[in-house]
């Protein structure tokens, strides 16, 4: 399986995913520069973390507007996989390959921790290797991790199963507590209805050892290349 990961101007969780990607699953992996239009060689494409262009304007949406960006439309049309961390994920909801809006988060600061997540749906590409319901732990980092989307929309993705993870306590309570920013219903990731575009605030590439003090984000790696 070929991984190609988007580097855009501002992006600092590149070379940590690559560097998951090459060196701890040893698969074939390379840098993909926003102005790059030509990706049909790679089966699925990481959007990774950062401040792209700065977040002039509002996080991701200048990204959103790269050539990079509009050819993975035509990717993702093709059934290919797409991976959006952080930023990543700002920039799929404004290039509408994934539905809702990251918002500030609700108190207004910047949020750095190791956050605890509930998997709500295991029947993806992305969560093959995770339990339903199974809790795990990945680090969060992000002022504009406050997920949004309309009441009619969220109801939709509930019954079609577009909601991937949660934030949750250790103990798997979802609840007002459990949410770092002030996400709708808890939401840390979520899927586009042909489940082959996933994009969540959490960061699973910074989860991939034991010495980092968590390698639950290995499984979702795992899950894409299985």
């Amino acid at each position: 399986m070929k991984f190609g990961v988007a580097v855009y101007p501002g992006s600092n969780c590149d070379y940590d995913t690559y560097y998951v990607i090459r060196d701890v699953l040893n698969k074939d992996v390379d840098f993909i520069d926003y102005r790059e239009t030509k990706i049909d060689k790679y089966d699925c494409i990481i959007v990774p973390g950062g401040f792209s262009f700065g977040d002039y304007l509002r996080p991701g949406v200048i990204a959103s507007h790269t050539p990079l960006t509009n050819a993975l439309k035509e990717f993702v049309e093709k059934g290919k996989f797409v991976i959006g961390i952080c930023n990543g994920f700002q920039i799929l909801t404004e290039a509408h390959l994934l539905p809702g809006a990251l918002l500030p988060n609700n108190h207004g600061k910047f949020i750095c921790k190791h956050q605890y997540l509930k998997v709500e749906n295991n029947n993806t590409p992305f969560t093959k290797k995770l339990n339903k319901e199974e809790i795990i732990k990945l680090p969060i980092a992000h002022h504009d991790g406050n997920y949004f989307v309309d009441d009619q929309s969220l109801k939709s993705m509930e019954e079609k199963g577009q909601i991937i993870l949660r934030y949750c306590d250790k103990d798997g309570n979802v609840n007002e507590e459990s949410n770092p920013n002030g996400s709708i219903s808890n939401i840390a990731g979520v899927c586009n209805e042909k489940f082959n575009v996933f994009g969540l605030m959490p960061h699973p590439e910074r989860a991939c050892e034991s010495i980092l003090g968590t390698s639950d984000g290995l499984k979702i790696f795992l899950s894409i290349i299985n």
